[in-house]
């Protein structure tokens, strides 16, 4: 009978040591599951944040080739100085007011990076706030180009400062960071609104009250046209912030383990650019005679400015409808801002204002599942344009303050003298050019 006991006290032993090693086995197994899982994740979301990283020079490149020679320097300075600003500016406060712990209006902790989780949606905070620093630079030099050619540096690189701090992550905390707008149902998957309709309208107010440049416009009103110095310079920036955006689009995403879903944000936003370019080329080759470069360029940009918000939400054929009429509204929207005689040397406002704007919009209309398209109703559409219009509403009258209380201290606009020798001398001492004698139209 002891003996009996003895046995079966080995047996359980031997059962409990058994499955003692089955289960640690196991939580290894989930454990190194767990770990590759967010290795994948955060590869693909740096991935992602270098290539929105390097649409700063897709940014660079495009608003140099728009403008004059003389300016070169200026506007490269500006790209430049935009994501060294943004980058303090966000470590500082913009990420804090973002993503941190507050209420419905603005996050009220990680200021300096200081007292922040190890992981935010499944990757290393640091990864994430890397990635989001990029899209915050990337509103903020939206209005660099349409400023162009005028604006004080020293003007510049304290709007940017300010934008990024303050007013892109305000807006970023509504919709990205559990804000008002986020908690009744507002859509934005990568930016539409959150990036670029932030920086549009902040071009809007800012080439308003800086004015034309000198030239632009006659006695009539009516406008002129001042050429950019280098349209292949332009092509090359258009290309490079093609190419950026399937890190903006489909790295949004922040995972990169949704394979179908990472597909098909990148096909959308492919399908949009290239709708966008098409038919910007067709407007203008009706309108005016002759299929206009600058306008299918920027056709292409309106497409994937459009598809930004609904990216994640919509079929391939409403991907292609929606960067189709961004190619309407950005050349129409181009001609209306002269008409008004708000001079934007490279079509920012359209481009990102109006084109955010309408992509935000639409994602009510064509969700696959909520938009008006499929019968669910208006409740998303009026959602979406509660949101859009907020947005858009808040970033005008704050950055009109900011650019009057900068007009006011240290100005905005340089000389007569300064813009017609050209901003890169009368700011920088320097010229992109220095080889090369300047044409008329560049002095």
């Amino acid at each position: 009978m002891k003996n009996k006991i003895k046995i079966c006290l080995l047996v359980l032993l031997i059962l409990v040591m058994v499955t003692s090693v089955v289960y640690s086995a196991e939580e290894d197994y989930d454990s190194e599951i767990s770990k590759i899982k967010m290795g994948i994740n955060t590869v693909w979301v740096l991935i992602a944040a270098f290539l929105v990283f390097f649409m700063q020079a897709g940014f660079g490149m495009v608003e140099a080739g728009f403008i004059r020679a003389k300016n070169t320097v200026n506007i490269l300075m500006k790209n430049l100085l935009d994501f060294s600003m943004a980058s303090i500016a966000y470590y500082i406060f913009g990420f804090g007011i973002m993503f941190g712990v507050g209420n419905l209006f603005f996050g009220k902790t990680g200021f300096f990076l200081q007292n922040i989780p190890a992981e935010m949606n499944g990757i290393p905070t640091l990864a994430f706030w890397l990635f989001q620093v990029c899209f915050a630079g990337a509103a903020a030099t939206i209005v660099a180009g349409a400023l162009a050619e005028r604006l004080k540096f020293k003007a510049y690189i304290i709007y940017s400062f300010i934008i990024s701090a303050l007013v892109y992550p305000l807006v970023g905390h509504w919709i990205w960071g559990n804000g008002w707008l986020m908690q009744i149902g507002f859509l934005d998957f990568a930016g539409s609104t959150v990036v670029h309709a932030v920086g549009g309208c902040a071009a809007f107010v800012g080439a308003a009250l800086l004015g034309p440049r000198l030239g632009k416009y006659g006695h009539d009103g009516k406008p002129k046209a001042i050429l950019g110095h280098n349209l292949p310079l332009a092509a090359l920036g258009t290309l490079i912030l093609w190419f950026g955006w399937f890190g903006f689009n489909p790295g949004s995403t922040l995972s990169g383990m949704d394979a179908h879903l990472i597909a098909k944000v990148a096909v959308n936003t492919n399908l949009a650019a290239a709708a966008g370019s098409i038919i910007a080329m067709i407007v203008t080759w009706i309108k005016f005679g002759k299929p206009d470069f600058g306008m299918t360029m920027n056709g292409a940009l309106a497409g994937l400015v459009a598809i930004t918000a609904g990216c994640a939400f919509v079929q391939p054929l409403s991907a292609i409808t929606i960067g189709a009429i961004a190619g309407i509204i950005v050349v129409y929207g181009v001609m209306f801002m002269d008409k008004v005689m708000v001079d934007d040397p490279v079509g920012a406002i359209a481009v990102h204002g109006m084109c955010g704007i309408f992509g935000t919009l639409v994602v009510g209309i064509f969700h696959e599942t909520n938009g008006l398209i499929v019968g669910a109703g208006l409740n998303l559409l009026g959602i979406q344009a509660l949101g859009t219009f907020t947005v858009a509403l808040f970033v005008i009258v704050s950055m009109f303050v900011l650019f009057k209380i900068l007009d006011m201290t240290i100005g905005l606009r340089v000389s007569r003298e300064d813009e017609l020798r050209g901003v890169d001398l009368s700011e920088h001492q320097a010229e992109a050019y220095a080889d090369f004698p300047m044409s008329a139209s560049n002095n």
